[in-house]
């Protein structure tokens, strides 16, 4: 029971184990990523192809949020040299290391279980879980740029900046990926900007 009286428990998944909830990671993937700033207009068979990528890699890691049988929250972490090739291309064409940084993935959760403390546990697990691992001497992860001046961005948004911030990321001034995806209400996909945050550990 967490301070909020929300009856909640948590589970941990590594590598291979994570096949066992690829579906409800997938199906929470794309309802969280459908608000701002993603706007991600996904579908269920390309998330578990995507996901695939975490089962494979041995040291990948999984913290989940349930709420009974229900996954309501739920962050993944992998070593930068498991992941795909747009993740690891901005770093490989400025010469960095991949095999010292572990890559932090999705942080998600559903909107009624927010503003209870989840968004640091799930900062500390995957801290410790790359941590346990001394080849890794950073940690990072990216977020989706969008312009200011955005069509569908909320009269009431708030950027995670400040937080990351205070967690001790820093923003890369030099390193942007460009991940590909349709937005909801579009016909197409198309290519979006995604600025990189790191810790040293």
């Amino acid at each position: 029971m967490d301070a909020a009286g929300i009856s909640i428990t948590y589970k941990s998944f590594v590598g291979a184990e994570i096949s066992a909830v690829i579906e409800g990671l997938a199906k929470l993937r794309i309802t969280v990523f459908l608000d701002y700033p993603y706007l991600y207009d996904g579908s269920l068979e390309y998330e578990k192809e995507y996901l695939k990528t975490y089962v494979n890699s041995p040291k990948a890691f999984l913290f989940t949020v349930f709420d009974g049988e229900q996954m309501v929250g739920a962050t993944t972490c992998i070593p930068l040299a498991d992941e795909t090739e747009e993740v690891q291309k901005p770093f490989l064409d400025q010469g960095f290391d991949i095999s010292s940084i572990f890559y932090f993935g999705e942080s998600i959760l559903l909107k009624e279980y927010r503003g209870i403390g989840l968004g640091n546990r799930f900062f500390e697990e995957r801290e410790t879980h790359a941590g346990s691992f001394p080849e890794i001497k950073t940690t990072c992860f990216c977020a989706v740029k969008r312009p200011d001046n955005h069509a569908l961005k909320p009269t009431n948004y708030v950027p995670l900046d400040q937080f990351w911030k205070k967690r001790g990321y820093q923003k890369s001034d030099e390193l942007v990926s460009y991940f590909d995806w349709k937005d909801i209400g579009d016909n197409e996909s198309s290519e979006k900007p995604m600025e990189y945050w790191f810790k040293k550990i």
